[in-house]
């Protein structure tokens, strides 16, 4: 019967994507064993209709059926669940992420959609906690801004870049798509093993490679490729990859006609080294550079009314440089004496050199635009009504070290109660140098800030005799360096009450940190140095609870009650106020979390779905108010108001096409702010609703035809106020976000299995040609204001920034 074989090859994985040790292939009397890396290889009898069966004593049976040719290959990667009366035990369980509140998120999903950003971010713009209404990698959550989330590659945490000031700055976000394995994120109410921020936590594990592999993608926006190997007894394993992007196509499209010239690029790489069964060792490093030239030329802006239509013309002179450099390298070295201990000790270093140079002249003019439809000059500006100019001058220098050694460790008693606890050190050394002007001139006559010690200038009417001094002038010189000790502990049971089953998650954190060095301003300055050992000590405590009970009904529900202090000890550039200073005395924000949710799974056509709903409320003070200016987040450091944020989210997921994931989230969400009890503003972030949706299907008779489809809808966020304006004047919102993302991919493999061997498909997993149209409808989203005054009326008006229009791309993608 043997005599015409076939073999099946491939890793089995339990459902958090972990390989599983000693599970059994059987298959007519004849068996093989997964090994640590949850490899197997098994021959079948060819030309019959066979079912391999997948066990094992601790997890769910899976069965497969396979009728191949003789000599056929195939690989199949069975994920095998935990039994039902293990559901729910702290240690591997199937139900251990729905417990805890984390979404988990398929890798393939995001390497299949179309990515502006080209990374996370444009998945988790379309669940309703997480916004982003950027063309960058920088996001919120429930009403925090971007400084507020907790990212995590392979347990480090990661750094975003101190001086970026916009979208299209950001260049590549740190994660690496095309190496990830595992993506989980959570909106709130996370456990106490998480850090000190006040937002949510998206945690990324990249892969452990067993056997060769290569990926390659080429667009118009840029290219990546990866490799990854195993060594033949598979003590060693390494993944590697490189990106290059180019933003020029993105930035052609907006408004400001412009010379860009960018430069994105990176390497990444993991390699993974088992020195015996007990102890692993893994390093992760990232060398990035990002360049960004910048001259920016014409720009014509409609705003107003139908009636009363208003146009902004700019003409520039200048150039930005800016350049950004990091190096990042970590060290995890795992020790599992036994199944019922593990320990892990962590050490990173990040290095990072940002220079942001720029002189750039603009000089503007507020016309009014023929409404006249018959007219030669309809859409044209006929009348100028206010003329004006604007310089900024910046030349900021940036270099950061940041340190870190962690140790953490696990214990399991009875497989019913865990133990996890940690402790962190973290160095933080900045050098910062701050350097920048604005000078406006309207209608010919120097503009001062609103200081009340500057003479009134009513120019024409009377000469000004007072000084020239710039609108805006920040010159500043900081030497900070930050010491932190953090550590937590936490435990988690569970118990069955009656038929219920009941979970208990509770733990604790606290942070202790230094802030010491040399600032310097050029309107005062502040001395606390090492030589006289003047330093700011303060510490945080903050406890946090988690109760998940899943009563025994017919229906399979889940109910979770999150709660817990949620303290974020400033970063440097919460340290640092709008005029450079830094403020050494600069609190911890407070945050309060209650997280009430509903995890409901159920079929639907005989396919299975989920709809997870939660409601959140956060009440916050010490809260260290800012403004926002596209993605440049400026600090006031002086933790004078409270805040509060509640809302409402609902995601529903699954098979809405067979063999396929989609889901449809909502939100809703309200949060203010109250600056010296002045009364409750709306803040930055203040984003009421927001719609998405990710859409995948393909087309029935042409199945190699893949569709993916990003919808979001975001009510507008508030505008922001001019420079040195008092944010309770300003309280005008942004229109509404709308944008629709489409991907079209035609998949040369959909049928590779069926093809003979020696095909030249083959060698291929995946050989795929997309169309993606960015922006499809073409909608006129802004970003922020651009505030301009009018000489004559003495208004500022607020001139919407609006982001890309649509784009057109083309996608290669190879996989081996």
């Amino acid at each position: 019967m043997f005599a015409q074989t076939a073999k099946v090859t491939g890793i089995v994985s339990d459902d958090n994507h972990n390989p599983v040790e000693g599970v059994n292939v059987s298959c007519l009397g004849h068996s093989a064993i997964t090994d640590t890396n949850g490899f197997y290889t098994i021959l079948i009898p060819a030309n019959k209709k066979v079912v391999l069966v997948y066990t094992h004593v601790a997890l769910k049976s899976v069965t497969q059926t396979f009728q191949l040719k003789p000599n056929d290959i195939v690989e199949f990667n069975p994920v095998i669940e935990a039994k039902a009366d293990q559901i729910g035990e702290v240690v591997i369980t199937s139900n251990k992420k729905r417990v805890t509140g984390i979404i988990n998120i398929e890798p393939e999903v995001i390497r299949n959609i179309p990515k502006l950003s080209g990374g996370v971010v444009d998945i988790l713009k379309t669940l309703g906690s997480a916004s982003s209404t950027t063309e960058g990698g920088a996001y919120s959550v429930r009403g925090g801004n971007y400084d507020e989330n907790l990212v995590y590659v392979n347990e480090v945490e990661i750094y975003r870049p101190f001086l970026v000031r916009s979208g299209q700055q950001e260049g590549l976000s740190f994660t690496n798509t095309d190496l990830i394995q595992n993506i989980d994120f959570s909106a709130g109410g996370f456990q106490a093993k998480y850090g000190d921020k006040m937002a949510s936590v998206l945690d990324i594990t990249y892969r452990k490679p067993t056997k060769f592999g290569a990926s390659l993608e080429a667009s118009l926006l840029g290219g990546s490729m990866s490799v990854e190997g195993a060594s033949k007894n598979k003590k060693w394993s390494a993944l590697t990859g490189i990106r290059y992007r180019n933003n020029s196509l993105i930035v052609n499209s907006q408004e400001t006609q412009s010379n860009y010239k960018p430069s994105f690029a990176d390497i990444q790489t993991n390699v993974n080294y088992n020195v015996s069964k007990k102890v692993q060792i893994s390093f992760l490093g990232n060398v990035s550079q990002n360049k960004y030239q910048y001259q920016p030329l014409t720009r014509q802006t409609n705003f107003g009314t139908l009636t009363d239509p208003i146009a902004l013309q700019i003409f520039y002179e200048g150039i930005e440089k800016d350049q950004y450099q990091t190096y990042f390298g970590a060290v995890k070295t795992t020790f599992t004496p036994n199944d019922k201990n593990a320990y892990k000790f962590i050490t990173s270093l990040y290095h990072t050199q940002e220079a942001e140079h720029y002189d750039i002249d603009a000089a503007y003019s507020l016309g009014e635009v023929d409404t006249n439809i018959g007219s030669d000059t309809y859409g044209n500006v006929t009348y100028s009504r206010a003329i004006g100019s604007q310089l900024n001058h910046a030349r900021n220098d940036l270099d950061a070290l940041i340190y870190n050694a962690e140790i953490k460790g696990s214990h399991n008693y009875k497989k019913k109660f865990q133990i996890d606890w940690g402790l962190k050190y973290a160095h933080e050394s900045i050098r910062d140098r701050i350097v920048e002007y604005e000078v406006i001139d309207s209608a010919g006559f120097s503009i001062n800030p609103p200081r009340i010690d500057l003479p009134h200038n009513d120019q024409p009417y009377n000469p000004y005799v007072g000084p020239l001094v710039p609108y805006q002038n920040v010159r500043a010189t900081n030497f900070v360096n930050i010491n932190r000790l953090s550590g937590f502990l936490q435990g988690n049971t569970k118990l069955m009450l009656g038929e219920h089953q009941l979970w208990i998650n509770a733990g604790i954190r606290s942070q202790s940190w230094q802030v010491m060095g040399d600032t310097s301003n050029n309107s005062s300055v502040i001395l606390w140095n090492f030589s006289n050992t003047i330093a700011r000590t303060q510490t945080v405590v903050s406890p946090r609870a988690q109760i998940s009970f899943k009563p025994n009904w017919q229906k399979d529900m889940l109910f979770r009650f999150s709660t817990g202090f949620y303290y974020q000890p400033p970063f440097y550039r919460e340290l640092r106020d709008q005029y450079g200073v830094v403020n050494p005395d600069v609190k911890a924000q407070k945050s309060i979390h209650y997280v009430l949710s509903n995890d409901y799974n159920f079929k639907m056509w005989n396919r299975p779905f989920k709809l997870v709903s939660e409601v959140y409320y956060k009440a916050m003070t010490d809260v260290n108010t800012y403004t926002l200016d596209n993605v440049r987040i400026r600090y006031r450091a002086n933790n004078d108001a409270v805040a509060y944020a509640y809302g409402f989210d609902c995601r529903l997921n699954g098979a809405f096409v067979p063999g396929t994931e989609s889901w449809f989230s909502f939100g809703y969400m309200k949060t203010e702010e109250n600056q010296d009890g002045r009364g409750y503003v709306a803040r930055p972030t203040d984003q009421r609703l927001k719609f998405g949706i990710l859409f995948q299907d393909y087309m029935p008779n042409i199945p190699n035809v893949k569709l993916y489809l990003n919808l979001t809808y975001n009510t507008g966020l508030p505008g922001g106020s001019p420079s040195y304006a008092d944010v309770y004047q300003y309280q005008t919102r942004l229109r509404d976000y709308r944008r629709a993302d489409v991907g079209f991919s035609y998949l040369f493999t959909e049928k590779n299995n069926e093809r003979p061997e020696g095909h030249w498909l083959k060698k291929f997993k995946e050989l795929a040609l997309g169309f993606e149209i960015y922006n499809m409808f073409n909608n006129q989203n802004a970003i922020t204001n651009t505030w301009v005054r009018d000489a004559y009326t003495k208004s500022q008006y607020g001139i919407p920034n609006y982001m890309t229009t649509r784009i057109f791309n083309v996608k290669l993608t190879m996989r081996l």
